[in-house]
């Protein structure tokens, strides 16, 4: 979220920032950097939530596990409030993405000099210290930003001016669809938020209000109530937000809003007002996967605090009217490149950037003679792992399919239960499939979403010692070291099952009876497609030998108790 402050904010993980507590270090991977070039304005109607909605949806892998550095002109960051750049870096981890920076721009001081000017105002304000004038000249004297002619791996371009309002669903993030299409169908929702920390600061609590206090002009002044059938649950990102929009909150109340903590809840599936069987949900949270919000047979969208509230007060996912799309409109302008007018420079360097990543996937499938060179194994480290392939065919499946987020914060579970729940959110009988040491291997995207441990250590307790992906989500990989859980990217072996695999059965979680060997010191897997089916190999990356010492020590934790007791010792 910090990102939308000129921030370059990186998560952590809880045994992440034990370690760091304890010890003053942590491993980090330096990720490429996507520049997403921002042209045009932000129609009225139209707000961050639904740039960053379209963005999951028009860009589904693009910035994986990338950090992204937002540009644009001054007149058009001008038109992106500094709490709808919040709201777009928050939800850059729902994109695949591991940050997404804005610049520090006139905007921003703006923000910055109304909340130094407010601190010094009041002597109860912690951020007296921490935001004042001074510190604010000392930014802009020297403010953060790329150099000049800086290398990106990618370049994105969004042109604000032909966007709409978007919703996300149901039960995935990259599903996102303009509003224009999905009202003519009139979606009955049975439960609405405006909750969490993506959505529910003051100005999105006025913003739902505003619907509300609209629709009260044609009802003689009075505020109408929510649609019969429907719930509409209001929860602030924190007490003074909620404190600041005291006059929205009550407009809420009024129309019949059930009031909830300004903490977690319903967005990862915790206390009051979870979805159940059948139902249909519309949020202005985050993450909308699959059972994360209460039954996996619920739907769930994402939407706007103005597009949820609309579609309480109406009952079916609807719109409050404010967008008008101009004359002639062909749709969004999107793509790759600056957005720039085109020419042959531009047409050029896409053209290379595309070669380029052309090039590096021939090089790192290719396995010659460089492949005998033997990587250094720490004791403790496994020289090699071979297993039976269970294929869990799939894209973005994510930590709530593989451990279930109504089970996140029990800790009394047994680590014989948490095998039993492994991966059922995604397939229930997937525990009667999947045996001991065999290698499960998924889609692209694997692990997205929720940073929760667990869906690495339910792996582990299934006794599965490595999982094979297209991609991973950035987290997950982080946890898996963390844990002791190996995982390989080997975007040829997904291609290969899913062309022999094609049947009409569709089973979520197939027994192959292909083999994997990974060659550690090697650094190569070898696949045996069937008793006699093709045998193939390919080069994959080494380990590096400070993440093979935490896995050998039995995971980060483990590695924390080792460094403390030699600075005892």
């Amino acid at each position: 979220m910090y990102g939308g402050m000129g921030v370059g904010a990186f998560a952590v993980v809880r045994t992440d920032a034990a370690s760091i507590w304890a010890t003053g270090k942590s491993w980090f991977q330096v990720p490429p950097v996507v520049q997403l070039n921002l042209t045009g304005t932000l129609p009225p109607g139209v707000t961050g939530k639904d740039v960053i909605v379209a963005l999951c949806g028009l860009f589904k892998s693009d910035v994986l596990n990338h950090a992204v550095e937002v540009k644009g002109s001054e007149e058009t960051l001008a038109s992106i409030s500094v709490d709808n750049r919040l709201t777009i870096s928050n939800m850059s981890t729902e994109w695949s993405a591991i940050s997404a920076m804005f610049p520090i721009d006139r905007t921003l001081e703006r923000w910055l000099r109304y909340k130094a000017t407010e601190a010094a105002m009041f002597e109860d304000r912690t951020t007296r210290e921490r935001i004042t004038h001074e510190k604010i000249d000392e930014l802009y004297a020297d403010p953060v930003q790329a150099d000049p002619g800086a290398y990106y791996a990618k370049q994105l371009y969004l042109n604000l001016s032909t966007l709409s309002p978007y919703v996300s669903g149901p039960n995935s993030v990259k599903l996102s669809t303009p509003l224009s299409e999905i009202a003519p169908k009139k979606i009955k929702v049975d439960r609405a938020y405006i909750i969490s920390c993506t959505n529910s600061r003051a100005s999105d609590i006025a913003a739902a209000a505003k619907v509300f206090q609209d629709a009260a002009k044609a009802n003689s002044g009075k505020i109408p109530k929510i649609a019969e059938g429907v719930k509409l649950y209001i929860a602030a990102a924190s007490v003074r937000e909620q404190e600041i929009a005291e006059d929205s909150w009550q407009t809420l109340l009024e129309a019949g809003s059930i009031p909830l903590p300004p903490s977690c809840g319903p967005c990862i599936g915790l206390g009051k007002g979870l979805l159940e069987d059948g139902e249909v949900g519309i949020s202005a949270s985050n993450r909308n996967f699959k059972g994360r919000m209460g039954s996996r047979n619920a739907q769930a969208y994402l939407a706007s605090p103005e597009v949820v509230a609309a579609s309480a007060l109406s009952g079916v996912i609807s719109g409050t009217g404010v967008y008008k799309a101009p004359a002639n409109y062909f749709g969004v302008d999107f793509g790759y490149g600056t957005g720039s007018p085109v020419t042959t420079e531009s047409e050029l360097g896409n053209v290379l950037e595309q070669l380029e990543s052309l090039i590096d996937r021939v090089e790192s499938s290719a396995v010659d003679d460089t492949s005998k060179a033997i990587t250094k194994i720490l004791p403790g480290f496994p020289e090699m792992i071979s297993g039976e392939i269970v294929f869990c065919n799939a894209d973005n499946l994510d930590t709530d399919n593989i451990y279930p987020g109504k089970y996140t914060y029990q800790d009394d579970i047994t680590e014989e239960g948490m095998a039993n729940i492994c991966m059922s959110n995604y397939d229930p009988d997937f525990g009667l499939v999947a045996k001991p040491n065999d290698i499960l291997v998924s889609g692209f995207n694997f692990g997205c979403g929720s940073s929760r441990e667990q869906a690495a250590t339910a792996i582990l307790a299934k006794k599965i010692p490595l999982v094979v992906a297209g991609s991973f989500g950035n987290t997950f990989s982080r946890n898996s070291i963390n844990n002791a859980l190996l995982c390989l990217e080997v975007p040829r072996l997904i291609e290969r099952l899913r062309a022999t695999f094609t049947s009409l059965d569709k089973l979520p979680t197939r027994r192959t009876g292909w083999t994997l060997t990974w060659d550690v010191a090697r650094s190569v897997v070898k696949v045996q497609e069937g008793k006699n089916g093709d045998c193939w190999e390919e080069k994959v990356g080494e380990v590096a030998e400070n993440l093979q010492e935490i896995v050998a020590k039995g995971g980060l934790e483990n590695w924390v108790k080792h460094e403390i007791m030699k600075t005892e010792a």
